[in-house]
């Protein structure tokens, strides 16, 4: 059995997850940006299908890609190099989670980002604490992430593309330019071949929660989420 969370904003001790699901802690409870944000700041993070209570999750191991990890392929440089695209931060938020919300989780048939997740998450953006990254092209929305921010921590949620690498293209210039911002890690929750490709690693969720309470405690640069890129291959 798990905790069924109630009115007061606390969550029991990650250590209580179970292993199987992995990682699963509670249930319950709001979306409120307050519950949020306590979430992330003690690793934990919703994930829940629509129709189900929402559930709170912090998986051992966590996959995670600290900034100087990043690995780029060949053909990601080729496309870097030789494709016309844009990179724009926070210039279509809720049409990035809109796109994201198309786009399932592997191994999942639906989605996880409902309604009231979008509204949640854009209570977030309005409160300078979520923040999409977008790859532009010929004027159009083809690729993208969104993304929490606390401290010098972000943490990852959902990806999209409408054409291939779109996406990566703005992965890779996210952690590029955190890099240079003194941001620590970047949580990606769980693993896939494709974050993996990128450079992500899995580690303990010990491990990860120890980055977590320092990086959410320093300050970020005010420039953090300052970044617009226009690439002409001609």
């Amino acid at each position: 059995m798990i905790p069924w969370l109630g009115s007061e904003l606390a969550f029991p001790p990650v250590e209580t997850a179970l292993t199987e699901p992995d990682g699963l802690l509670a249930a319950g409870g709001d979306l409120s940006a307050r519950r949020l944000l306590l979430a992330y700041a003690h690793g934990i993070f919703p994930w829940f299908s629509p129709g189900d209570p929402i559930l709170w999750w912090s998986p051992s191991p966590r996959m995670v890609i600290e900034p100087g990890w990043l690995r780029v392929t060949r053909s990601l440089e080729k496309t870097l190099r030789n494709r016309d695209y844009e990179i724009r931060i926070d210039s279509a938020f809720r049409a990035v989670m809109n796109a994201c919300a198309q786009t399932p989780r592997p191994g999942q048939e639906g989605t996880w980002i409902v309604p009231e997740v979008i509204e949640a998450y854009c209570r977030l953006h309005a409160l300078g604490h979520a923040h999409s990254v977008e790859t532009w092209m010929d004027g159009q929305l083809v690729g993208g992430l969104y993304a929490v921010s606390l401290g010098t921590m972000v943490y990852g949620e959902s990806m999209f593309s409408r054409v291939s690498d779109a996406s990566k293209l703005a992965f890779v210039h996210l952690v590029r330019h955190l890099q240079t911002r003194g941001v620590r890690m970047i949580d990606c929750q769980m693993y896939t071949p494709h974050l993996a490709s990128l450079g992500a690693r899995l580690i303990p969720r010990a491990a990860f929660l120890d980055t977590v309470a320092v990086a959410t405690r320093e300050v970020p640069p005010p420039d953090l989420w300052t970044y617009q890129y226009s690439h002409d291959a001609s």
